[in-house]
């Protein structure tokens, strides 16, 4: 009967929506009760929408030129180049039960986040919202937001799981193309899969060094074939451990303009807020049933919104904000190599990668500013600014960021000096985080890579309170709370050399960061031109950063919590390991921690017994809540976990 039912509609909804976006078919393939018809307090009940959205735009429109190679991507009889998007829509079952907002999570490599991390939901079927438990503590859908995924990722398939947009391929074009590897393995011979087709292997070369600042090597031994046009088979050579970095380029060929994500998420967004056809599935009576928008991303979708916003697709094809407010996680001053030929969205050049890859460019920051290297004056605002089209901004980092992906840029000049940000953007580094924690229920020891154990620290109570807060300022104007980072200004951001205590025993501390370099990218391998000053976060006795959003688990600790976790021996120890943090326990008593002279104070010694640490958490979370920081709920969870002593396991 589902079957049927979704038949039925996919047939209803064929007609061309007349839409000023340029949203040609919005086709409903499903349209069915999410989460087994749980219900979420006032709001009630929710569905799933699930639909193709197919998009045709006009090369010669000036908010599309700026795609790279839409002009020569082939067209239709209109002239038009034409593509799909698959998109996900979970909405409340009754539109005005609703709180008006749209919040639209842009896929990370295909996949959904915001349930993990929002939501709490570690179910495998989190992305599928069929089960009651998928999810999780229910935040998103007790407040009232319509959710919305986007495919926008044109070379990677449309699947079950995995969101992606079907887009023209543009033939008989070759070009260059380089991609990195670690394998962090022995396997040998081992393969990597390339993410555009070899035009032949007459181009195929492959170099190896121990790190990036290493010469690239050709040692004997090492050889490279392909296997089919996207695989590469590898052989390694002796000298080199698992964490070696091997550097393949070739000729590629079949681009696709993969710049159209961007356009998909722009117009998906424009069609669903303004379009009033019976095309349009949020349309509740005469109107849509959601006046404003929250643009969302994780890591390589965080990156994308940066992106979206600095090449000026905030504003749609009439002149309208797309998004009013954006929420770009774990971005750090990255952005995206999407917008070029033969680009990699999913890459995300991680320590001892390339740290000028494309992703890697100037501008690193919301303000103007003057590059000294490349001559260009510019900033992430600076076209909506001119457009009128700007969304405020909370750009939210984990501590990981600050020390993988150079966050210290977006508040330093490149000289190196404090800078303000815009009064429309505020920034929350969530200390003691790695890149991305699910709500783990217990420490792990981590990897074979890893030098230390894992650190589990979930961000999903700071990420909650701003959520609430970034809704609030584009609902009712009400300003969030003050930008939470280290500063230059403030002394809590610092080079890398002394940042952090090197006497904790099992805390190698070695000032291990990933540098922001400028290079020539026109040439292979690309040729270093200058380096930007990058700063990490000033560390306290016990190990952590002084500055930021510090979570219970950090404000009243009970182990040291790091954002950082270097490589093990075999793996490339001079590097940190990707996305990763660490954690090291405090000693239980004043003589185990003397026994083997650890200057952190003993959990004894901060706290007379578990009482004293539970109304310690309290304490803390009540200032918390005060300051907005910190949900009332989610107060009353991580109390009731600290009595439990879960606190910091659970990531809270």
């Amino acid at each position: 009967m589902r079957r049927i039912i979704s038949g039925l509609i996919a047939i209803t909804c064929l007609w061309p929506a007349r839409s000023p976006a340029e949203i040609v078919r919005f086709d409903i393939l499903e349209r069915v009760p999410a989460f087994a018809g749980r219900s979420f307090g006032a709001v009630g009940t929710y569905e799933r929408i699930t639909a193709r959205a197919t998009f045709a735009l006009n090369p010669s429109d000036d908010r599309n030129a700026v795609i790279t190679d839409l002009a020569l991507a082939p067209r239709g009889a209109d002239g038009k180049v034409e593509a799909s998007a698959d998109v996900v829509i979970l909405r409340p079952s009754d539109a005005s039960h609703g709180n008006g907002t749209l919040l639209l999570e842009v896929p990370n490599r295909g996949r959904k986040l915001a349930p993990q991390l929002f939501d709490d939901s570690a179910q495998p079927g989190a992305n599928i919202a069929e089960k009651a438990e998928d999810a999780g503590i229910g935040f998103l859908h007790r407040q009232g937001f319509t959710v919305v995924w986007v495919g926008w990722q044109g070379e990677i398939p449309s699947k079950p799981g995995q969101l992606a947009m079907t887009a023209p391929v543009i033939k008989a074009v070759t070009g260059p193309a380089r991609e990195e590897v670690i394998f962090d393995s022995t396997t040998n011979p081992a393969r990597a899969t390339l993410t555009w087709p070899a035009a032949d292997a007459a181009n195929l070369n492959v170099t190896v060094r121990a790190a990036w600042a290493d010469a690239r090597q050709t040692p004997s031994g090492l050889a490279a074939k392909l296997v089919d046009p996207v695989t590469v088979e590898i052989i390694r050579p002796e000298g080199f451990d698992a964490g070696a970095l091997y550097e393949i380029t070739y000729t590629a060929r079949d681009p696709v303009p993969l710049g159209l994500g961007f356009a998909a998420v722009r117009d998906v967004v424009s069609f669903l807020r303004h379009d009033e056809t019976p095309a349009n599935p949020l349309l509740n009576g005469l109107h849509s049933s959601v006046s404003r928008a929250i643009g969302f991303g994780v890591s390589q979708s965080g990156r994308f919104l940066r992106d979206f916003l600095y090449l000026g697709f905030n504003e749609d094809l009439q002149g309208r904000t797309v998004f009013d407010g954006l929420m770009p996680h774990v971005a750090g001053t990255r952005r995206m190599a999407t917008n070029v030929r033969f680009g990699q969205p999913g890459r995300n050049p991680r320590h001892p990668q390339d740290p000028a890859w494309q992703a890697d460019l100037f501008p690193f920051t919301y303000a103007t500013l003057s590059d000294p290297y490349s001559g260009k004056t510019d900033g992430l605002l600076r076209r909506c600014s001119l457009s009128a089209t700007c969304p405020k901004v909370m750009q939210t980092d984990s501590e990981h960021e600050w020390w993988a992906s150079h966050a210290s840029l977006l508040v330093t000049d490149l000289a190196g000096n404090h800078l303000d940000l815009p009064d429309n953007v505020r920034a929350y580094m969530i200390t003691g985080t790695p890149h991305f924690a699910e709500a783990a229920e217990a420490m792990r020891k981590g990897l074979p890579a890893m030098s230390l154990p894992q650190n589990p620290m979930h961000a999903g109570m700071p990420m909650r309170a701003l959520l609430t807060d970034l809704n609030a300022w584009i609902s009712d104007g009400i300003k969030p709370p003050a930008s939470r980072i280290p500063m230059r200004a403030h002394g809590t951001l610092v080079p890398a050399l002394g940042a952090v205590p090197t006497d904790i025993p099992g805390l190698p501390y070695a000032g291990i960061h990933t540098l922001s370099v400028f290079s020539d990218q026109s040439v292979l391998p690309p040729k270093e031109i200058g380096r930007y000053p990058v700063f990490v976060p000033k560390a306290d006795a016990d190990g952590m950063a002084i500055s930021g959003i510090r979570q219970l688990a950090v404000a009243v600790p009970r182990a040291t919590y790091t954002a950082w976790n270097p490589r093990a021996q075999g793996f490339g120890p001079t590097a940190l390991y990707p996305l990763q943090g660490a954690v090291v326990p405090f000693a239980p008593t004043e003589a185990a921690r003397k026994e083997v002279h650890d200057p952190r104070l003993s959990i004894a010694e901060r706290y007379a017994d578990d009482g004293a640490y539970v109304a310690a958490v309290r304490r803390e979370a009540a200032r918390q809540v005060a300051e907005r920081l910190l949900l009332p709920e989610d107060a009353e969870r991580a109390v009731e976990a600290a009595k439990q002593g879960k606190l910091g396991k659970l990531g809270q």
